[in-house]
């Protein structure tokens, strides 16, 4: 292996279905649920209640020192859960602080804080404003944190892209690996987002999902019957090192981030490219960055969120590249992390590989896979080896983001 090439040593996560990688594993292949009915909870949550959204398993604030927790915004809180066990995991490495470097995405940043805040302005006055309110609210403060708490001196990046935001952290921090600017990132996405705005807003662009019944049976990707996203929250971290550095102090591989690729739609600001192209040049980019035929990845784990547009525009993109490929679609299970599903879904191709599985696509049992999608939907475990498998992030703005794993050597 090219002692440049970049490997996947750590994993964390804390998600609807898990407080930690293993769960939210466990729980995916189970084809259980992370989504539930939103409890009132007070005058501040108007509108929520009753909402299918994807909070998380376990409070984030619950695993943190009190007083620190009381300090940070409840996305920063996610990102540092998820960070400390990819760290653990990757086995603490000893690495250069000039040499270590952090990625964390975002699509929104600390919204909670912001909306927070200005009730207190508006209820209390500028006084009773908390003097941390933008250090809590502002996009870059997840990578930043995670920077101080490892002393990442050689750089703290935030791609904010709205969907693909995690993904293109991890694309961000192999870049910096191959470039030789870093032996070792901790990249990867966080978001808590449900709030009455976004919610509001996404009700009123009619991108969320209007199944009704039970809130475990919104989420329906590819389903002959979606009708949009469920929000979900939490985050995900994978510790990313150059094979050299990992070789060097006898690190355990999970995986190769073999390839990646990153194009734009330059379309429109929320829907897809009618003819794929953006989406269809991040795959191709990350095949051939990865020295990978089409032939050759076991399976795609789809963006797939369950809106009708975006579903469709997906499928015809993968029939374009791959012809007939196995597909799985995550926020099945888990809701749409928004700016953390990347990451939590390159967590998943990563354990794919590594486990020669893939995970089954709930909520398909009713109406089905849509017959005009012409694709090969896994909707019960499938236990095959994985050599590699290709993860798609597409966002609003045309932000198209495709990583390719492949087994460790």
């Amino acid at each position: 292996m090219d002692g440049n090439e970049v490997v996947v040593t750590g994993l964390g996560a804390i998600t609807p279905l898990g407080g930690d990688v293993a769960t939210t594993w466990e729980a995916l292949l189970a084809g259980e649920s992370g989504i539930r009915s939103l409890a009132p909870t007070g005058p501040e949550d108007t509108g929520l209640a009753g909402t299918a959204a994807g909070t998380m398993a376990v409070d984030p604030a619950a695993t943190l020192p009190p007083v620190r927790a009381r300090r940070l915004d409840r996305a920063q809180q996610a990102a540092l859960v998820a960070a400390a066990e990819a760290w653990a995991d990757a086995g603490a490495p000893e690495v250069d602080p000039d040499r270590l470097a952090s990625a964390i995405g975002t699509g929104i940043g600390g919204v909670g804080t912001l909306l927070r805040e200005d009730d207190v302005l508006e209820r209390s006055g500028t006084r009773r404003v908390s003097p941390r309110t933008v250090p809590m609210l502002m996009p870059n403060a997840a990578a930043a944190l995670i920077s101080i708490e490892y002393g990442a001196r050689a750089g703290s990046y935030t791609p904010v892209s709205a969907c693909s935001s995690g993904a293109e952290a991890v694309a961000l921090g192999a870049r910096l690996i191959r470039a030789g600017e870093a032996d070792l990132v901790i990249a990867g996405g966080t978001e808590a987002a449900i709030t009455p705005i976004t919610v509001a807003g996404f009700v009123q662009a009619q991108a969320l999902s209007r199944h009704p019944g039970d809130p475990a049976s919104a989420s329906r990707p590819f389903a002959a019957d979606r009708s949009g996203f469920v929000l979900s929250e939490g985050a995900a971290v994978l510790v990313l090192e150059s094979a050299a550095h990992a070789a060097a102090r006898g690190a355990r591989v999970r995986a190769v981030l073999a390839g990646a690729g990153i194009a734009a739609d330059a379309h429109h600001i929320t829907a897809p490219a009618p003819d794929g192209s953006g989406q269809i040049s991040a795959m191709r980019k990350a095949l051939a960055r990865a020295g990978i035929a089409p032939g050759a990845i076991g399976h795609v784990n789809a963006h797939a969120t369950g809106t009708p547009v975006g579903d469709a525009a997906e499928a015809r993109a993968i029939r374009e590249v791959f012809g007939h490929a196995p597909v799985t679609a995550p926020k099945a299970s888990l809701g749409h992390l928004f700016g953390a599903a990347g990451a939590i879904e390159a967590v998943v191709a990563v354990l794919s590989v590594e486990h020669g599985v893939v995970p089954p696509t709930r909520n398909l049992a009713g109406a089905g896979v849509d017959p005009d999608l012409g694709l090969d939907v896994v909707v019960e475990r499938r236990d095959a080896p994985q050599p590699a498998v290709l993860s798609n992030s597409f966002g609003f703005g045309g932000q198209n983001v495709s990583l390719v794993v492949t087994g460790a050597p």
